[in-house]
């Protein structure tokens, strides 16, 4: 009997830790850990209801197809592995650059959605467009005037062109 060539291994290796319908298995997920420190979760099949979920699947919407990183079917018109991971996350497979681009809309939304959530949980105070007090208006009204009186120190009459000759 031959040796085992060692290329073999690996083979099986991967075939054992990648979803045939895309994504990682669970083996796969686990490897990575053990491999990298990586910790990885199953994709969000479902609606994505919750600050996290809105998190996760966006941000992996718009990493993966908004600029792909290859085509979205091989030679034969069959789905790659990059297609077939929108379907472990519960979105469907992409058959072309628009079905792509659509995703990756998607995930837009999804996280303006998930930042949108993260500014209504900050406190009035914190927050962007927060209805200020008279007294912050009336101190950056000082402030403003402060740097402004320099400049307008600076305007003074025109000077006198001279000839030259």
């Amino acid at each position: 009997m031959p040796p085992r060539s060692p290329t073999r291994e690996p083979v099986t290796r991967t075939r054992r830790l990648k979803d045939p319908k895309g994504g990682l298995t669970a083996a796969g997920r686990e490897w990575f850990h053990e491999k990298e420190g990586a910790n990885l979760k199953p994709g969000v099949k479902g609606k994505a209801d919750t600050p996290e979920k809105l998190r996760r699947k966006g941000s992996f919407l718009r990493r993966h197809f908004t600029h792909p990183r290859g085509p979205m079917v091989d030679d034969k018109g069959e789905p790659t592995r990059l297609a077939l991971s929108a379907r472990a996350w519960g979105e469907p497979v992409p058959r072309d650059a628009a079905g792509a681009k659509r995703l990756a809309a998607k995930g837009t939304k999804l996280l303006e959605r998930y930042h949108a959530t993260q500014e209504r949980a900050k406190p009035a105070a914190k927050r962007s467009g927060a209805k200020k007090t008279r007294t912050a208006v009336a101190a950056r009204r000082v402030t403003t005037a402060k740097k402004r009186a320099p400049a307008a120190a600076r305007k003074t009459a025109p000077r006198k062109r001279t000839k030259k000759t």
